[in-house]
């Protein structure tokens, strides 16, 4: 199973900040399309363990991080590499968009 961790303030640059490309869950429990998309987000986590970092956003508890980041919609995908930005989808999808997004990146 992957690790995947759980993002605060504090943690957050370091998360970000790897060689690998890491893939940021911007999500909030109230929101429908973030709980369909969850198992997706972490079976995808699990088959690219070791080519991709996981973590995910609660925006309920991180306000200042999704609004510094533009997460206007949840579900928001974001990904990093050596913490810079280098990819974002806004919404639902299905596991095979979401492997395609990555894959580009691997």
């Amino acid at each position: 199973m992957a690790d995947i961790k759980q993002i605060t303030p504090e943690n957050f640059g370091a998360v970000v900040n790897d060689s690998l490309p890491v893939l940021v869950d911007f999500w909030a429990p109230w929101c429908g399309p973030c709980r369909s998309l969850s198992p997706i987000v972490d079976e995808v986590a699990d088959e690219l363990a070791g080519k991709l970092a996981v973590a995910k956003c609660n925006v309920d508890d991180n306000q200042d991080l999704a609004m510094k980041y533009g997460v206007m919609s949840i579900p928001t995908l974001i990904v990093f590499k050596n913490g810079e930005e280098i990819d974002r989808s806004v919404g639902a999808l299905p596991k095979a968009r979401l492997q395609a997004l990555l894959e580009k990146h691997l």
